[in-house]
């Protein structure tokens, strides 16, 4: 009788103990809200602009020292994945936002990776390997314009707050169902891990039509985003995950949805 009174009274205790984080996570979450300055959302973000900035120019070393480094200012390809991230830049709502004077394009010596990718503040990287597939400047600002997309949406400061609070609604989870096995904890993990990962789709999605608008507003025709998604959809060696499980959509849902919101947007 004891033995389960000790028990019932351990589990009620662990079940306070959770609830108490969770609480905690929540409340620090929803307290973290900024209005962003160029699309006008309310969006729950860990950093503020200057912090986003500084990260950034901290980050961007290592990323590059990682995936080959980056190529000369004198490359002639370097040099036009700089110009054509400026013109981007100039032309769309990036130019009018608080990152319009940190934004830098980064061409990486990696000829064997297929990717592009931004960080917070304005840093963007594409490598070799992806810049060799594209067969025009157009293609090129498709790219481009994704990822500064990114950056004006304040994807990667958002994400850092839902990783924030993910971290703790696990921990929460583990304790609350805790047998001493540790399974809970890996399965409370696996539910933070596929949360996250429908935010990440979201987020392409949106960059997405953010690259399409600006790339129409700096001259370029945006349908030019298609042919990369296409381009990307060749580059997937293997077997591809399932779109549930998967950070950005499958190709072909990309390619109906940009159809979709250039045929609306009369482009």
């Amino acid at each position: 009788m004891s033995s389960n009174a000790g028990s019932g009274g351990g589990r009620g205790g662990r079940l306070l103990v959770a609830l108490v984080i969770a609480v905690i996570g929540i409340v620090v979450y929803m307290s973290r809200t900024q209005v962003n300055p160029v699309t006008g959302e309310k969006q729950h973000v860990a950093l503020n602009v200057d912090q986003e900035k500084a990260l950034g120019l901290e980050s961007a070393p290592q990323m590059a020292a990682q995936m080959g480094g980056e190529a000369r200012p004198s490359d002639p390809d370097s040099h036009r994945v700089a110009e054509v991230g400026r013109k981007i830049v100039e032309k769309s709502s990036a130019g009018r936002s608080p990152y319009a004077d940190s934004f830098r394009f980064h061409l990486l010596n990696d000829p064997e990776t297929v990717n592009a990718f931004a960080l917070p503040g304005g840093q963007i990287f594409i490598t070799e390997g992806l810049l060799r597939r594209l067969k025009s400047e157009a293609q090129l600002a498709g790219v481009l314009g994704h990822e500064a997309g990114h950056v004006v949406h304040r994807h990667v400061a958002e994400q850092m707050a839902k990783g924030q609070l993910g971290q703790l609604l696990t921990a929460a989870a583990g304790v609350a169902a805790d047998d001493g096995s540790g399974r809970a904890q890996a399965v409370a993990a696996m539910v933070n891990q596929v949360t996250q990962l429908r935010f990440g789709r979201q987020d392409e999605s949106e960059a997405d039509r953010y690259c399409v608008d600006a790339m129409a507003e700096a001259g370029y025709d945006p349908r030019a985003m298609l042919e990369v998604l296409q381009i990307l959809a060749k580059a997937s060696p293997g077997q591809r995950p399932p779109e549930f499980l998967s950070s950005h959509p499958l190709p072909e849902t990309r390619l109906r949805e940009l159809e979709e919101h250039i045929r609306t947007k009369g482009r």
